[in-house]
């Protein structure tokens, strides 16, 4: 999270994209505007994630001055429900096409982050500081925590014998989305309550409480102004995807690709914020920084669309296809085998890192060419 002197501003691209994409969005429904054209596309796609950045800005904002637990708690259900309004907007529109774009998004979100940014991470902190260090109590929580969420929502469905194939039954999905739900909770009250200095590294561990940031620099009347732009962002993030979508799908469905690139392109917006702080956190040799970040948005990210997703599914009768196929199973178990080996001693070298980016590259691949 951003220090507290740089939340006291609120920068105008954080007021303006929402702001100007919510325009955009209004402007489209009175049909004073068309989104077909490439300019508009162009337009409403940079504002869509403008939105992005900016809904993370300003729960980042609220967070810091209600302090945590609650603060991470703030950040995490923006990103959820980015995630959830995404996959819910979509599901709503075509229920049997897009039955299992929750599945493929939330797959994605586990690659790109345990693959993908780690091992970005990994190398660029060997390359400019040839030794990567992290503390293993957090990380391995974190990662333990990661894991059972990903096998018991991605790869339990293949093996249950209530319904046929890949899906759960309506009480199978409710266990698991209160599962889901419960240990994310837990996982945010150890890392921020119960054991808060196992998530930070060596050096910030030893800092005392006089270090601590002063939150009494953020007035109320701030943070409620965040709030609303936060709100504003969440609003104008989906409702401006749900317009982009069906251009989306044009897109991938015209040049032959499978359904799940839809998948990892809403993942890859979801996580975009995430992405740059962790790799930004690397370049500065905050390893444990960049793990937190990326471990911690892979957890929220299941966490909490699980159960949103499990609700909106058995409220409106659409079909929730969460069980991976074959191939996909084989590199989630290769993920968490890999990820536990090089997160388990609390340091890495540059091999580590090219190791995930080699399986993140061709998990790319095979999502196109399967």
């Amino acid at each position: 999270m951003e220090s507290i002197e740089k939340l006291k501003k609120t920068p105008a691209w954080s007021v303006l994209a929402p702001l100007l994409a919510l325009a955009l969005v209004v402007a489209k429904l009175a049909h004073a505007l068309d989104l077909d054209g490439p300019a508009l596309k162009t337009l409403a796609s940079a504002l869509l994630i403008g939105a992005v950045f900016a809904s993370v800005r300003h729960a980042q904002a609220v967070g810091a001055k209600i302090g945590e637990p609650y603060g991470a708690l703030v950040l995490a259900l923006a990103v959820t429900c980015i995630e959830a309004g995404l996959i819910v907007t979509l599901m709503i529109a075509d229920p049997e096409r897009n039955a299992t774009l929750a599945r493929d998004s939330l797959f994605a979100v586990v690659m790109i982050v345990l693959n993908g940014l780690i091992g970005a991470c990994l190398v660029i902190g060997d390359l400019r500081y040839r030794r990567v260090e992290f503390r293993l109590e957090g990380t391995t929580g974190a990662l333990v925590t990661l894991a059972t969420l990903a096998v018991l929502t991605l790869a339990l469905p293949n093996v249950t014998t209530t319904t046929p194939g890949p899906n759960f039954s309506p009480p199978q999905l409710v266990m698991i989305a209160g599962a889901a739900f419960g240990l994310y909770l837990v996982f945010v009250f150890v890392q921020s309550v119960r054991h808060p200095l196992d998530f930070l590294s060596e050096a910030d561990a030893g800092l005392d409480h006089a270090h601590a940031p002063d939150r009494s620099a953020l007035s109320w009347s701030r943070t409620l102004v965040n709030f609303a732009l936060l709100s504003a962002s969440l609003a104008a993030v989906v409702l401006l995807a749900k317009s982009l979508t069906p251009a989306l799908e044009g897109v991938v469905f015209a040049a032959g690709l499978p359904a799940a690139v839809i998948g990892v392109c809403v993942a890859t917006l979801v996580l975009l914020p995430e992405v740059i702080s962790a790799l930004f956190a690397a370049t500065r040799n905050e390893t444990q920084t960049s793990l937190n970040l990326a471990i911690g948005s892979a957890l929220a990210s299941i966490g909490l669309t699980i159960p949103v997703v499990t609700a909106s599914s058995l409220l409106l009768g659409a079909p929730l296809t969460l069980g991976l196929d074959r191939l996909n199973t084989s590199l989630l178990l290769l993920t968490l085998f890999v990820s536990t080996v090089t997160l388990g001693i609390g340091r890495a070298t540059l091999l580590q890192g090219a190791v995930h980016l080699t399986i993140f590259f061709v998990f790319l691949g095979f999502t196109v060419f399967p």
